[in-house]
């Protein structure tokens, strides 16, 4: 025998998200977090590629209300999952703002992108990720959106190459570039930021290398030595001569190959106090 079950009432009636709340406290952020979404992000070369992205959506709650209501902001997702881009996530923070009844929607995309990277020296071709990740807040009307970009290097020390009577301990490292644009017509790609990432340290990092390959990139390194310090120095000197980049901040990491500890430096930027800005939103 099955059983049924009708919908009642009470279901319709009670809303008690939206009841009063009399604590006087407002929430910042309530949403959901580890959402994982088939998405479409624009490629440079082929127009659109297809990913999968962990996402977090949030509203801020009035001190006069219990909460929100979390299955809407399923509903608002699931009507733009052909594209999340930076021109649609404006459009999807209003969508919550205005279904939630909030001043104020936040949302963050993270993804792996892949690009397709040729070996130096022998063209092999195969795929490379990269953590990318688009973070935006929209209120008053206004959206703030913020590109992030991972990118993995080889980074070789300069102390060491200088002290050594051959060689030189290397390692790989991450620059992790966050960048906003002075307007939403400021177009910037996720490849425009590899490729200033890996001009950046002493050689980029490759998915597939045959031996003639790894004697480039050794080579290459062992000509090109830098510090972390130098690779955020790096990264900001291109970011503050392009015209496009309102703010960004750079932090790069090495898994140092010969302490059991990590060593990073980070800047960040913005164009809007001629000079160096320490908000990191």
């Amino acid at each position: 025998m099955t059983a049924t079950y009708l919908v009642s009432d009470r279901v319709d009636a009670c809303d008690v998200q939206g009841s009063a709340d009399t604590r006087g406290v407002g929430i910042d952020h309530a949403g959901v977090s580890g959402l994982r979404y088939p998405i479409v992000v624009l490629d440079q070369a082929r127009t659109r590629q297809h990913t999968i992205a962990s996402v977090t959506m949030s509203v801020a709650v009035a001190h006069q209300f219990k909460g929100t209501h979390m299955s809407r902001f399923i509903e608002v997702l699931n009507r733009h999952r052909g594209e999340v881009t930076m021109h649609t996530i404006p459009t999807i923070l209003e969508e919550l703002c205005l279904r939630l009844d909030a001043e104020e929607a936040s949302m963050e995309v993270r993804f792996p992108y892949f690009l397709e990277r040729l070996a130096p020296a022998t063209g092999a071709a195969a795929l490379l990720d990269y953590d990318c990740a688009f973070t935006a807040t929209r209120r008053r009307g206004a959206t703030d959106f913020i590109l992030e970009v991972g990118v993995p290097v080889t980074s070789l020390c300069p102390c060491s190459k200088a002290i050594s009577d051959y060689g030189a301990h290397n390692q790989r490292g991450t620059i992790t570039t966050r960048v906003r644009t002075m307007c939403p017509a400021d177009f910037i790609w996720i490849e425009e930021i590899v490729e200033i990432a890996e001009a950046s340290g002493s050689a980029p990092v490759y998915p597939l290398l045959k031996r003639a390959d790894e004697r480039f990139v050794t080579m290459q390194a062992y000509d090109h030595p830098v510090f972390v310090e130098d690779m955020v120095r790096n990264v900001a000197t291109r970011l503050q001569n392009d015209a496009r980049v309102q703010w960004f901040a750079v932090r790069a990491v090495n898994a140092e190959s010969i302490h059991n500890h990590a060593a990073f430096a980070e800047v960040a930027w913005s164009r809007a106090v001629l000079g160096r800005d320490g908000d990191d939103s």
